[in-house]
């Protein structure tokens, strides 16, 4: 059974981190970014070229995957996205779709859908024996890093300065313009921010999982599902959300293995049921 929670609680500390990501963007841009996914395992064959092509390793893979898939990330808002800010939602969600259709179909031509390794660090390697349950020291630090981007990710947003220029441009961009901040430079900022965890969630996975194009089409409707039960935008939704969800699927693992693959989606709607705008989020 702790074996089953370790494992709920590791998955739940990805699913916090891409729903994050899914929630900074949708909450700022009001984009529903479907090629999130794609952009995670873009991130995790990153970390995997810089170590095998480049030989830098993990630390390093830590650093630069974000910076350069936040960078790509703000390359597509610059050149295609903010094309569609004036447009029905539906067409940002049509683009990143096809976009993330095109990543993974130019990913699979390439490498194939069999995997690739990634070692784990040697500083990471082995574990410990709790007593009840044995801990592989690297997945540890998957739920250690995971909880502390996150809370350094709301803090950001919640209680400096930058993060409450971005809400009240948001709500009113000509008045936030009116005093010479410049709006456009900033969403394109947060899309980058919010694709680069996208990216760092891939480095963090490349140890556990094996690289591979569909890693990120795999997990993506399950974030999504998430995002909506935390309430599509709550950063703090998001977060809680995705930790309490990978433990509830933990935890139907051990006591109805069958139903482990479908206890998100239960949850999800359930909870539309009961409150549409989500556990944590606002009616508009």
């Amino acid at each position: 059974m702790f074996g089953q929670l370790l494992l709920g609680l590791i998955n739940g500390s990805f699913y916090a981190l891409l729903s994050l990501g899914l929630a900074v963007i949708f909450g700022m841009l009001n984009v529903i970014n479907f090629a999130h996914g794609a952009l995670y395992m873009v991130g995790a064959f990153v970390a995997w070229f810089l170590l095998n092509k480049l030989g830098l390793g993990y630390w390093w893979a830590l650093i630069i995957t974000p910076v350069v898939v936040g960078a790509f990330g703000m390359l597509i808002e610059k050149t295609m996205l903010s094309r569609l800010y004036k447009l029905d939602h539906l067409y940002g969600l049509l683009l990143t779709f096809g976009l993330a259709l095109l990543l993974e179909g130019a990913f699979r031509h390439q490498f194939g859908v069999s995997g690739l390794p990634y070692a784990t660090p040697a500083e990471l390697a082995g574990g410990t024996n709790l007593g009840f349950m044995f801990l592989p020291f690297y997945r540890g630090w998957v739920v250690l890093l995971s909880i502390v981007v996150c809370l350094a990710t709301w803090f950001a947003i919640e209680k400096t300065r930058l993060g409450s220029y971005l809400r009240a441009a948001t709500e009113n961009p000509r008045l936030v313009q009116a005093f010479g901040i410049n709006v456009p430079a900033m969403i394109t900022l947060t899309y980058g921010a919010g694709v680069a965890l996208a990216g760092l969630a891939g480095v963090m996975a490349a140890p556990i999982y094996s690289v591979n194009p569909l890693m990120g089409s795999n997990l993506i409707i399950v974030v999504f599902a998430v995002v909506v039960i935390g309430g599509m935008g709550s950063i703090f939704g998001a977060v809680v959300s995705g930790y309490m969800l990978g433990i509830f699927e933990g935890l139907t693992k051990v006591f109805l293995p069958e139903a482990s693959n479908i206890v998100v989606f239960v949850i999800m709607v359930v909870v539309l049921l009961l409150r549409p705008a989500g556990l944590f989020g606002r009616e508009r």
